[in-house]
Order: structure tokens, then C-alpha cells, then sequence
């Protein structure tokens, strides 16, 4: 367990000026927050220090607040673990759409997946990664699903074409019944008109 007010002060007075803020929550969870030009020097740091020893990373994931009023879309969060300490450090940052920003693969080798998750489904581009490209999505995918924005019946479709034996992508096709939905359930109309009888 950490020494909560301890952990606060020296990460305060090391990294005052590099971060934004930082706090506890539920006495074993560190939250950091950090501009995104000061996350890589803020995790090299908190894996060698020995207030700190994060031995692993847990996950890297990404949020899209499409209209943002800060005109920062997207929150990147990198969650670490330390088994010495039994804690958790989260740290926080905002990402413009079109930003890059420096991996971390080679602090931590476990974010090089991580990483490509989220500039498959984002879009959010990391420099110094050394195998950038998609990992979830076939490699002619257009797009970044887990946008806002990102039409929810996608631009295209796949499907098998018995004749030509193969599998074919083409332009989504929808009837215009199923994209305009009216919420209204064809059961409850018979229910309703089996009740009035």
C-alpha cells in the first residue's frame, strides 16, 4: 500500500510543472493527468522510481468526445500496475484529432498492440512505433469504427458470392426502412388491437 500524502508530495514536487494534476482514489489508485508531450518521461519515470516500480501495463484506451469544448476530441488513458506496491496509476491525457503522439513500446513492449488497437479503431497516430498498421480491421478498412462519426451500418459490406466462390466487398446497401427506424413495435399494435376487442 502507498503512503497516499507522501506519494502526492514527491510526485508533485518532481513533476509539478509537467503535470496537470494528480490524485488518489480508493487508497491504491494514482490518478495522473498530463499533457501529452510529458506521458513518456512521466512513465519512464514512474517505472524506475522506487516510490513508484510499475512493472507492467495493464491497458491503453481511448475516448471520443467528439465535440469537446476544448478542442482536444479524444482522452487517452495508460493504466500501469506495481505488484511491489499493490497499486494502480492511471494517467490521463487530451489528444487533438489530427496529434500524434510518441509510443511508448520502447518503455513498455506490452504497449505495441495497445497501441495499434487504438490508431485501428481511432485513427490516433503514435511516432517511433515500429509496426504501425491496422490489427482488428482488414487492411483495406476506410475509417476508424469506434469514431463517433463513424456510421454505425459502416461504407461497406462483406459477403460470399456462391458463383464467383469467393468473398466480395461492396458499398453497403440498405433499404431505406432499415435506416430510419420508427420505434414503433408491430406487436404492440396487435396487442393493442386484440385488448380493444
Amino acid at each position: 500500500m502507498l503512503d497516499n500524502l507522501n506519494t502526492i508530495n514527491l510526485t508533485s514536487k518532481i513533476f509539478g510543472r509537467y503535470i496537470n494534476s494528480i490524485a488518489i482514489r480508493q487508497q491504491d489508485i494514482i490518478e495522473i493527468t498530463c499533457p501529452i508531450k510529458n506521458v513518456p518521461a512521466l512513465i519512464n519515470f514512474l517505472k524506475k522510481h522506487k516510490r513508484f516500480l510499475i512493472e507492467n501495463i495493464v491497458d491503453i484506451y481511448a475516448i471520443d468526445f467528439i465535440q469537446n469544448k476544448h478542442n482536444q476530441r479524444f482522452q487517452l488513458n495508460y493504466i500501469f500496475r506495481s505488484h511491489k506496491y499493490n497499486s494502480v496509476i492511471s494517467i490521463t491525457t487530451l489528444v487533438n484529432a489530427n496529434d500524434s503522439i510518441p509510443s511508448i513500446t520502447n518503455i513498455f513492449k506490452g504497449a505495441n498492440w495497445l497501441e495499434r488497437e487504438i490508431w485501428d479503431m481511432f485513427g490516433i497516430g503514435f511516432t517511433n512505433h515500429p509496426d504501425l498498421r491496422r490489427i482488428l480491421t482488414d487492411y483495406g478498412f476506410e475509417g476508424y469504427p469506434l469514431r463517433k462519426d463513424f456510421p454505425l451500418y459502416g461504407y461497406f459490406e462483406v459477403r460470399y458470392d456462391d458463383e464467383q466462390k469467393k468473398v466480395i466487398s461492396e458499398p453497403v446497401e440498405m433499404i431505406q426502412q432499415f435506416r430510419f427506424f420508427d420505434f414503433l413495435s408491430p406487436w404492440d399494435e396487435n396487442i393493442n388491437n386484440k385488448l380493444s376487442i
